[in-house]
């Protein structure tokens, strides 16, 4: 005999398939918060084509540092939505804050920069923008406006196709492009890693991601439990020392505001963990096209 369904209430399921149906939806959780990471180490192949940067010892730092309120006119510093695996997408120099398509780079850098959505090399993505140039999310908008990019969400959103073509019709796909005039790695001593945020700004960093980092709410992360889910690229933009003596990185994720702490999170400063001072990338922008673009706005400018 089945047991009736009373309203709003399921029938009991038997411990069996109680504990099945939990182990399946552990599967699908994982394999979800895998499908969100991508960012691949540099190959070491590859480690001779980009120089490393070190700064002088003597250049003295602050305690702590905020990128954000260092340069209050970056409005792009602390944008948590964006692409998986590349965090290049946004940038501010002197002259104006620039939000860069992540669809450019998905799309048209193809497999010179990895696979699309599925994960790629965040310093073929700053070499993509030396040689190639960005276009600007004006031009090129992100697919994802809802963030839907953290642990348990859905849809998971295929690679976009290379159009080379604005969505804004008075604009160029050529005349649009943004160029780095360089492309680096930083040297994994934090001193260095702190020097070049402090002068330059935010860098990207790629770090192995845990099963416990999906849970991380508040606080300095410091890995204790799960196992490898993949790489992952975020925004370096400061660092500091908490209340209990912790010293630490302050980091922008993509997973929307709705994880971590408001989409940020703290992790431990000094000892490497998950390998977070060891890939650390950059690069600094071009003034090419800003002067098309810009100049006639303002014409207190000089260049």
């Amino acid at each position: 005999m089945q047991t009736p369904v009373l309203a709003g209430k399921l029938p009991p399921i038997p411990t069996s398939q109680t504990t099945l149906l939990i182990d399946l939806l552990i599967v699908i959780q994982v394999a979800q918060f895998k499908h969100m990471l991508g960012a691949k180490p540099t190959p070491q192949n590859a480690l001779h084509e980009f120089p490393v940067v070190r700064h002088k010892k003597e250049f003295k730092l602050p305690k702590q540092f905020d990128a954000r309120t260092a340069w209050p006119q970056c409005i792009t510093i602390g944008t948590i939505l964006g692409p998986l695996w590349l965090m290049l997408g946004f940038w501010c120099c002197g002259i104006a804050n620039i939000s860069l398509s992540a669809n450019d780079l998905l799309a048209c850098c193809g497999f010179m920069c990895g696979d699309g959505c599925d994960g790629g090399y965040p310093i073929y993505a700053w070499r993509y923008f030396v040689q190639t140039g960005v276009v600007t999310e004006e031009c090129d908008p992100y697919f994802d406006q809802t963030g839907c990019s953290h642990p348990g969400c859905e849809p998971a959103y295929p690679t976009p196709k290379c159009e080379k073509k604005c969505q804004v019709k008075n604009l160029l796909w050529t005349d649009n492009k943004h160029f780095s005039v360089n492309a680096y790695r930083i040297s994994s001593d934090p001193h260095d890693i702190m020097a070049e945020v402090y002068k330059n700004g935010p860098v990207e960093v790629a770090f192995t991601v845990y099963e416990d980092f999906a849970h991380y709410k508040s606080g300095v992360y410091k890995h204790v439990t799960g196992d490898v889910m993949g790489g992952h690229a975020v925004k370096l933009i400061g660092w500091g020392t908490s209340e209990e003596g912790q010293d630490y990185w302050l980091l922008a994720n993509q997973w929307n505001r709705g994880w971590g702490d408001d989409g940020y999170f703290k992790i431990l400063r000094g000892k490497n963990e998950c390998g977070i001072e060891e890939d650390v990338v950059a690069g600094l922008p071009s003034t090419k096209n800003l002067v098309k673009t810009y100049a006639a706005t303002d014409s207190t400018v000089s260049f």
